[in-house]
């Protein structure tokens, strides 16, 4: 039986799928901005997300990074949310290319059942590449959404 996971909210207005960034301080720069319209976050998450990112790569292969704070920030976290923004020029990320952002923003732990769930779809080249490549917001909402039920 699976435990369900208590996941971020992922809402189709916090999808951008045609973004574009010069590198990876700009892409999180980005999913940022996305995560602070959605009212998700305080404007100052923005900083933990870049310390977070200087102190060890978001960058997880096939394509995807995961931008988030850090755990000392997660008094600037309003709501449990997720941005995705994809990049179709990619951006270089620490030695590789990205092509799609999931930017987190949690006030609990979360976000760890998600980035192990998140790990399957990696895992399946396959669905990796319709994750990179996806432009429809609702497909990208129900691809995120069926790692909760393992689908």
């Amino acid at each position: 039986m699976n435990t369900p996971l208590t996941r971020p909210v992922l809402e189709s207005r916090a999808i951008r799928v045609a973004e574009s960034a010069l590198d990876r301080e700009a892409a999180i720069h980005r999913c940022a901005d996305v995560l602070e319209e959605i009212g998700a976050v305080d404007p100052s998450y923005r900083e933990a997300m870049l310390d977070r990112e200087w102190a060890m790569s978001t960058h997880l292969g096939e394509g995807i990074a995961i931008p988030h704070g850090l755990d000392v920030s997660r008094r600037l976290v309003r709501r449990d949310a997720l941005a995705v923004l994809r990049f179709p020029g990619g951006v270089e990320w620490d030695g590789g290319r990205v092509y799609v952002c999931i930017a987190i923003a949690a006030r609990g732990n979360g976000h760890v059942a998600l980035l192990s769930a998140l790990a399957s779809i990696l895992l399946d080249p396959d669905r990796a590449r319709a994750l990179r490549e996806a432009t429809d917001p609702a497909a990208i909402v129900s691809m995120l959404n069926s790692i909760e039920d393992g689908s």
